[in-house]
């Protein structure tokens, strides 16, 4: 991986990272150490390798951001530390790809008896991105009517289930060969992604259109997602991953009265420029334990579609890029 241009353009891709022995990372002052059981990939991983993420690792890097493991040390100032073996999950700034990473402590949070280690790698980053987006910035209430799309994986798929949790009514979105997804969690309404669905979700909702959507695709569905919201309705933006960063008509903003949000989970876990994980901490432990405790009511079902060896990073991360998984992806070191 290598710098080129004004811009400080990273040219490096998936496909161009190589698989090494390196010395462990130190423990730093508020670290534990992790023994890496399995680490995820998204769309996100491709992007901090391709230096096209908000936040750019200084080179050369271990990619990975989210891992489940079991703790093998704790640094000396962490306060009330787990103990060696504890099971858990962790997010990282980078180095989840690797057979041990180091994660601050505030991020380590010990994984419940009964779920097991690999499908609790959904549980760091997808779902609480789901989470904070439907609740703190839709503000989604019981009854109310919910569009998710790219419901059939990663964090739509979680957004399915927390709105589920939530006692909302979903309309989900996805490939006509994955709707099964969808429905066996339990969505009201499964749309075909490759069709238009605006007057669809109109017919759902008795024509009043949805209190909230939850857009992980950008591009075309963003711009008709908008326009199924009814009043006082908000769209909150999670990613991009149909590819195109849409513009925004304000004008519609102001004539449906319905608003637009976006929601960075990095900003409460340090990925920001100003890293105020620290700050955020409390916020994003008690999400996580929310979510943990609605995993124990039986309303989460984290599933992995696929596991690979760590030396097939270049497969793993073909699956999410190619749109073939129902669920989390993971690399085994």
């Amino acid at each position: 991986m290598r710098h080129e241009g004004p811009g400080l353009r990273i040219l490096a891709r998936i496909d161009a990272l190589e698989l090494k022995d390196i010395p462990p990372p130190p423990l730093r002052p508020g670290g534990v150490r992790i023994r890496v059981a399995a680490a995820g990939v998204s769309f996100a991983t491709q992007l901090v390798v391709a230096g096209k993420y908000q936040r750019r690792p200084p080179l050369p890097f271990v990619p990975g951001t989210e891992v489940v493991g079991s703790v093998l040390e704790s640094a000396p100032d962490v306060p009330d530390p787990l103990p060696p073996g504890t099971r858990v999950f962790a997010v990282l700034d980078w180095g989840g790809l690797a057979e041990e990473a180091v994660a601050d402590a505030i991020h380590v949070v010990p994984v419940p008896e009964g779920l097991p280690l690999e499908p609790a790698v959904a549980m760091p980053i997808s779902y609480p991105t789901a989470a904070s987006a439907l609740l703190w910035r839709a503000r989604l209430e019981p009854g109310q009517w919910v569009l998710v799309q790219g419901a059939a994986a990663g964090v739509g798929l979680a957004g399915l289930e927390v709105a589920k949790a939530l006692g909302a009514r979903v309309i989900a979105r996805c490939g006509a060969a994955k709707r099964g997804v969808p429905e066996a969690r339990g969505a009201d309404a499964v749309l075909d992604s490759a069709q238009p669905f605006r007057d669809a979700v109109r017919d759902i909702t008795g024509g009043q259109g949805v209190a909230a959507v939850l857009d992980t695709l950008g591009g075309a569905a963003f711009d008709e997602g908008l326009r199924c919201l009814g009043d006082g309705g908000t769209l909150v933006t999670v990613g991009f991953a149909a590819g195109a960063i849409p513009q925004l008509p304000v004008n519609l903003l102001l004539l449906k009265n319905i608003a637009v949000a976006g929601l960075n989970w990095g900003t409460y876990v340090g990925w920001s420029p100003g890293d105020n994980r620290q700050l955020h901490a409390p916020r994003a432990r008690a999400l996580w334990n929310r979510l943990m405790g609605w995993w124990q009511d039986g309303a989460l079902r984290p599933e992995v579609h696929a596991g690979f060896p760590l030396a097939q990073f270049r497969e793993a991360m073909a699956e999410v890029r190619e749109r073939r998984a129902t669920g989390r992806v993971v690399l085994r070191p």
